[in-house]
């Protein structure tokens, strides 16, 4: 079987919600009991330290990108099977990328919002075709989707932007979407 492995966008803060931390850590246990391998920003604080811990306790594989600035703010997580230190934020989420065959978007700020567009825009401009899952916990990404409601709207995307990335409520539901698509890579 190939080896399959999940990029996670997702804040180094927890957030003001403990769901955000809860369905971080569900989505790190269920991608490790998937047999898959995590791709994340390779910190130890907030939500983004939360999937990584998750995926760990229950055996799970794990690769992390790290730029320089950021090992000290983010904490570096060394006991990684993989981790790597960039120069940079375009370099972390090059690697990133090209190391995993799906994305998901978890709550975030500044830095998960950049993630998500880069790789959607990439997808809008066939660059690639993985599967990118945004994970609603809590309709924390509500008004990201009216943003891009009214930027098809006023005409600066078509209505096809949004069959480019997929909206879930639960954890759950975004697993068994890339498991799916996991499945046809299969055959």
């Amino acid at each position: 079987m190939k080896n399959f492995s999940v990029c996670v966008f997702c804040g180094s803060r927890s957030g003001d919600n403990p769901d955000y931390v809860n369905q971080a850590e569900k989505l790190g246990t269920l991608i490790a009991k998937s047999n898959w391998r995590l791709v994340y920003g390779a910190g130890n604080t907030g939500i983004m330290g939360a999937v990584a811990k998750a995926t760990q306790k229950e055996k799970g594989k794990t690769f992390g990108v790290i730029p320089d600035h950021l090992v000290q703010r983010e904490v570096g997580k060394t006991d990684l099977d993989h981790y790597i230190v960039t120069e940079n934020m375009h370099e972390r989420k090059k690697l990133m990328f090209t190391n995993s065959d799906a994305v998901i978007l978890l709550p975030g700020g500044p830095g998960s919002l950049d993630e998500f567009f880069e790789v959607l825009t990439w997808a809008q401009l066939g660059v690639h075709a993985k599967p990118i899952v945004l994970i609603n916990v809590k309709n924390y990404w509500d008004p990201l989707l009216n943003l891009i409601d009214h930027t098809i709207s006023a005409g600066f995307a078509e209505k096809s932007l949004k069959n480019l990335f997929k909206i879930t409520e639960s954890v759950d539901e975004a697993v068994e979407y890339i498991a799916n698509f996991d499945q046809r890579l299969e055959t």
